[in-house]
């Protein structure tokens, strides 16, 4: 498949990438949803919302964010060298300001006063938060009760932002429920309400526009590469919940000779409701408005999922990740807790960087392959910082005792 016009063809105008993808509403949605799709296309070809996210970005985020070289822990492990784009370094601590900010000018432009969205490991609600206080906003944020106990840091600093965090104690009382919850009130509020969803999943024209706005990741990352070492990398690598971090770095890379993998979260292996690997053991299904890959019970239902990440615990996956995969672009592999975890170690002991245990996956998985390519080089979007999991993970494991020597 020829990628050099990709970003034009897809999706095309039904919002489809391949089979994935569209939007299936209730009827009511269908004008709003249009609507969002008819101001995204006209301010996204305006100079004057090109410029003013190009300042936000520069002058409130911190952008560009820097690519890193691990030069100990690529020692450690052997010959093969990895580095990180630290969307750590972004405002707010991860990847999620840059749809954030973009939606915020989007509900600006469009006349909305309120902001809502789900959140899972809290970055997206910290970040869509923070937009609103940058916009003057109102912003509700739906968060399932197990993931607030998890992310307490998070939940604190969106109230302190002056968000409304609305705990979903239904199902599972995680992502899935909080996307749920939070479909609820947008259905009774489109009319002054935007659902800014927290990755490249749910309605068209919302994979579109995440993946639109995330893509600085990659077009920065490929820039800086290639002027830090002449050449591009290997492997380029990204964690997948959702996809939006990993949408955004994968995409400027599509046309280039690099191999991309995602990795999804095996947790704590293969039995139903132990992981949420949509794409390594789910089938194609409709969830939350959209059309994907997605891990379903046996009556065909969005199965219950689970992962030591709060942001990855979600039982599909977005429709262009989908479509990647088919067309044979993308791979997409695993990584354990376990093996989440233990990077996570690594990463703060060797480099001195305490990574969200999101991006800790991939983390893991670039040790785990520079262990088998032993020359070369891997990318790794490290999406998030680790101040959010430091509770859990020292209340679950300690100071990282067991992971003192490198193994």
């Amino acid at each position: 498949m020829e990628f050099s016009k990709y970003l034009k063809e897809y999706p095309d105008k039904d919002g489809k990438f391949g089979s994935y993808g569209g939007a299936y509403l209730p009827e009511q949605l269908v004008p709003a949803m249009k609507d969002i799709e008819q101001a995204y296309l006209t301010i996204c070809h305006s100079s004057q919302f090109i410029n003013e996210l190009r300042r936000i970005r520069k002058e409130f985020q911190g952008r560009p964010t820097p690519v890193y070289h691990c030069e100990r822990l690529s020692r450690m492990i052997g010959n093969c060298q990895i580095y990180l784009k630290r969307e750590d370094l972004n405002h707010s601590g991860a990847h999620k300001l840059n749809h954030c900010m973009g939606e915020g000018l989007l509900a600006k432009f469009m006349g909305k006063h309120r902001i809502i969205a789900e959140t899972g490991a809290g970055q997206h609600g910290v970040a869509l938060a923070t937009a609103a206080a940058f916009f003057g906003l109102e912003c509700t944020i739906y968060m399932g009760e197990v993931d607030i106990a998890k992310q307490a840091p998070n939940v604190a600093r969106m109230k302190v932002l002056g968000a409304n965090v609305v705990p979903v104690s239904r199902g599972l009382k995680t992502l899935k429920e909080a996307v749920d919850a939070a479909f609820e009130d947008y259905l009774e509020n489109y009319e002054d309400t935007i659902y800014c969803i927290g990755s490249a999943v749910g309605p068209h024209p919302f994979p579109m526009m995440v993946r639109d706005f995330q893509s600085v990741v990659g077009v920065e990352a490929r820039e800086q590469f290639q002027e830090m070492m002449g050449f591009l990398p290997d492997v380029v690598t990204a964690c997948v919940g959702g996809g939006s971090n990993s949408i955004g770095m994968f995409v400027p890379f599509l046309n280039d000779p690099v191999e991309i993998v995602g990795v999804e979260p095996l947790g704590r292996g293969e039995k139903m409701g132990d992981h949420a690997a949509s794409m390594t053991y789910g089938s194609k299904g409709v969830m939350h408005g959209f059309d994907s890959i997605m891990l379903k019970d046996e009556n065909g239902e969005p199965a219950p999922v689970y992962s030591i990440a709060s942001g990855l615990d979600y039982p599909s996956v977005g429709p262009e990740h989908a479509f990647l995969r088919e067309v044979g672009r993308v791979k997409y592999d695993v990584a354990t807790d376990e093996e989440a975890v233990d990077a996570f170690f690594k990463l703060s002991r060797y480099e001195g960087i305490i990574p969200a245990l999101e991006s800790s996956h991939a983390v893991a998985y670039a040790m785990r392959r520079a262990k088998e390519m032993n020359t070369g080089s891997i990318l790794v979007n490290l999406s998030g910082r680790g101040d959010k999991d430091l509770d859990y993970v020292i209340e679950k494991y300690g100071f990282g005792e067991k992971y003192k020597d490198f193994k």
